[in-house]
């Protein structure tokens, strides 16, 4: 872990990733099976062109051979399995903490932590459904969404594929995973970091422009976190934070309530096109758009938190613009707690959707994460910038 994501004392704004449906006949079991060890989608083999500077790295589906992979990297307490076009990437620490990504999406579906009474408990809320035609859509874990444009706003890429670049640690110390992603010109290059340690969870970014031109960066971690159900569960340490109410982010990995995207379907402009306009001129304007945020006037009043222990009891999808760099989720249901920390991001983004659903149902989570929504981050030609959150254990 890099100095700037230290432990502390004691989980998108859109995705160019599309899904292949994979074919299911048992969506309880399938569930069952993803949540327990091999977690997996595709991305779609076809991707528009895009003709601009910061084109897509590639309009083809990465092949992936887990054979080579499990020579190149094992010993590390990382293993890896094919199904279908799709690696499964699992580490396990000796402890018993256990985290599952996917390659190339770079999904996070699974961080089962270590917990005081010796067994472990998943932090993570995953979701499958039936994508139609026997097909199956994964939805949730941690997600990072990512656009990236020139500063005058006409040109702009996000990664769509992940390559596994490098594996370090050990399952006694830490396990460390290495994604890169770059656009087509290797102008504009993301290192995407997945460390597992006995108590925590980061996922870190470095975006490097090589570019004569600054660049600017949009976007958000997305973290689904499992709760026995809202009304039990309590945000603590965030009283005095200032923010915006703002429609829940929708990507291709989010879960979203029926009821919340109704409200998305009004007309408008969306929110960050009309802060960067320009940037990001296809949102809130059409079907195809990757991201829909449509705001009213009225969701411009920033708040103040008046709770240092607020429960999540009604609905609520926030863009916190003052805020603690850590914080918690307590919930009673459960009987355990789950820190949250961010590095490089100013903004903070929390989503609810409520008490009205079910305990342990398809929507008894908390979304958060580090974001860059309301303003972007400027990255210099030449320059490096890093950022990053940790979902942190503290129930051992």
């Amino acid at each position: 872990m890099s100095e700037s994501m230290a432990i502390p004392n004691s989980s998108l704004l859109f995705s160019s990733n599309k899904h292949t449906p994979l074919t299911f006949t048992n969506p309880s079991k399938y569930l069952q099976f993803c949540q327990s060890s091999l977690v997996f989608t595709s991305h779609s083999l076809k991707h528009k062109k895009d003709s601009s500077i910061l084109a897509s790295a590639s309009s083809s589906f990465p092949v992936i051979n887990v054979d080579y992979l499990e020579s190149e990297f094992s010993g590390h307490g990382v293993s890896f399995a094919e199904i279908g076009e799709s690696c499964v990437v699992r580490m396990r620490m000796e402890n018993g903490s256990l985290t599952t990504l996917m390659l190339p999406s770079g999904l996070i579906t699974s961080y089962k932590a270590r917990m005081w009474h010796g067994g472990t408990v998943e932090l993570l809320h995953t979701n499958v459904a039936d994508g139609g035609d026997g097909n199956a859509v994964i939805q949730g874990g941690v997600s990072l969404g990512l656009m990236l444009g020139i500063e005058d706003g006409m040109n702009k890429w996000s990664p769509k594929t992940w390559v596994l670049h490098d594996v370090k640690g050990s399952p006694q110390e830490f396990i460390q995973v290495e994604l890169m992603s770059s656009d087509s010109e290797k102008t504009v290059e993301i290192k995407y970091t997945v460390t597992l340690h006995p108590d925590n969870l980061t996922s870190e970014i470095a975006v490097t422009n090589s570019t004569s031109s600054s660049i600017q960066l949009i976007g958000s971690f997305l973290s689904h976190l499992t709760v026995s159900s809202p009304d039990a569960t309590y945000a603590i340490g965030l009283e005095g934070s200032n923010y915006l109410n703002k429609p829940p982010v929708e990507t291709h990995f989010s879960i979203i309530p029926p009821d919340f995207k109704d409200k998305q379907t009004g007309q408008g402009q969306s929110w960050v096109k009309t802060v960067f306009p320009g940037l990001l001129p296809n949102w809130g304007s059409n079907g195809n758009a990757d991201a829909k945020c449509v705001v009213k006037e009225d969701e411009e009043i920033e708040l103040v938190e008046d709770d240092n222990y607020a429960q999540l009891t009604d609905k609520m999808s926030r863009i916190y613009t003052y805020a603690p760099t850590r914080f918690s989720f307590n919930d009673r249901g459960r009987r355990n707690s789950v820190g949250i920390g961010r590095d490089g991001f100013e903004e903070l983004y929390i989503f609810s959707p409520g008490s009205t659903k079910d305990f342990y149902g398809k929507y008894s989570f908390v979304c958060t994460g580090p974001s860059a929504m309301l303003k972007p981050i400027n990255i210099s030609p030449e320059d490096i910038w890093r950022g990053g959150q940790f979902i942190y254990n503290p129930n051992m």
